[in-house]
């Protein structure tokens, strides 16, 4: 471990609990830029962040490879150096590295200054383990407590209502403990329900279920697939017209790509062709919003000629991010 990075991280650990931390982050930023090849167009475009420092997040999923092999404390030893404040989970074990438990993981967060938005679990988690799922998301100190798994795979709209109102209980339950549930989507969600090929999944779900207390978080990247597979709707307009039911947003960034059926390669952020400086300006200050970075394929490609590494893919990723401007 270098020099460096014991001083950041026991500034994290000082700072961490004072505002002077978000103004850590926009120090640190340069820092990560000079390790990483200089960030794309969107990067470098115009004045005025769309992302502030201290809110800028990472979903396990992306690095999972590093979890199982390396452990919570080592990863998190280095997300905080590579500058991201806020983690997404994706699931509470460390593969090889041994049991830990949530308060230790807690700790953890603690140290490195890192803080806990939200976490993925499984549709079978929440219909038989939900009062002990809200109990993790508390001790780790999360707003959030979600899933991303379809509401139902049963596509008909009889089907989406149905797993609105298991949406809906799950939610009260959730706001009771003081928190807020959420629905991940993929592609699949705005398609055509099977019995009434006008009607749109999504808007089933979104129409049926409470405002109050189930919230969403729109994943970009599938939602473009979505347009690309089931034209008809722009994704922004979910966000930029209900900003309150959007408190997390997936940034992952795709490459068009005709050959693919869902029309974008996923690729590390601001090497894709999503207009995320348009999505972003869109929908600024309109709701308190967490912008949370994931590449499903960070462990196993990387944008030539840098090496396949997941922490690399975070890393360029981080540094476009913060220079994202608009």
């Amino acid at each position: 471990m270098s020099t460096s990075q014991m001083t950041r991280r026991s500034l994290i650990k000082a700072l961490a609990t004072s505002t002077v931390a978000v103004g850590l982050g926009a120090a640190a930023a340069p820092a990560a830029s000079a390790a990483t090849p200089t960030a794309g167009p969107l990067a470098a475009a115009g004045n005025g962040r769309l992302l502030p420092p201290g809110k800028i997040g990472i979903q396990l999923y992306s690095i999972r490879d590093k979890v199982s092999s390396l452990g919570f404390r080592a990863v998190f030893e280095q997300l905080a150096d590579i500058g991201y404040s806020e983690i997404e989970f994706a699931g509470y074990n460390q593969g090889q590295v041994g049991p830990i438990t949530p308060e230790e993981i807690r700790q953890l967060l603690d140290d490195n200054g890192l803080s806990a938005v939200g976490s993925h679990v499984g549709l079978n988690a929440l219909r038989n383990d939900l009062p002990r799922q809200l109990e993790i998301a508390n001790v780790l100190g999360m707003p959030h407590v979600g899933t991303a798994n379809a509401p139902t795979n049963v596509n008909t709209v009889a089907g989406y209502r149905a797993a609105a109102d298991e949406f809906n209980a799950w939610g009260e339950q959730a706001r009771a403990a003081g928190l807020k549930l959420y629905q991940h989507n993929h592609a699949g969600e705005f398609a055509f329900a099977t019995d009434q090929p006008d009607v749109r999944l999504y808007d089933v779900f979104f129409d049926n279920t409470d405002p109050r207390t189930v919230f969403l978080e729109m994943d970009v990247y599938w939602a473009f697939v979505g347009q690309y597979r089931f034209p008809g709707f722009e994704p922004i307009d979910y966000v930029r017209d209900n900003p309150h039911r959007y408190p997390l947003l997936h940034l992952k960034d795709g490459d068009r790509n005709a050959a693919n059926p869902n029309g974008f390669d996923i690729i590390e952020f601001d090497a894709g062709d999503l207009p995320y400086r348009e999505f972003l300006r869109a929908t600024k200050a309109r709701g308190t919003r967490y912008g949370i970075w994931e590449q499903d394929n960070a462990p196993t490609t990387a944008v030539p000629p840098n090496p396949v590494d997941s922490f690399g893919n975070a890393e360029r990723s981080y540094a476009a991010l913060l220079g994202l401007r608009g």
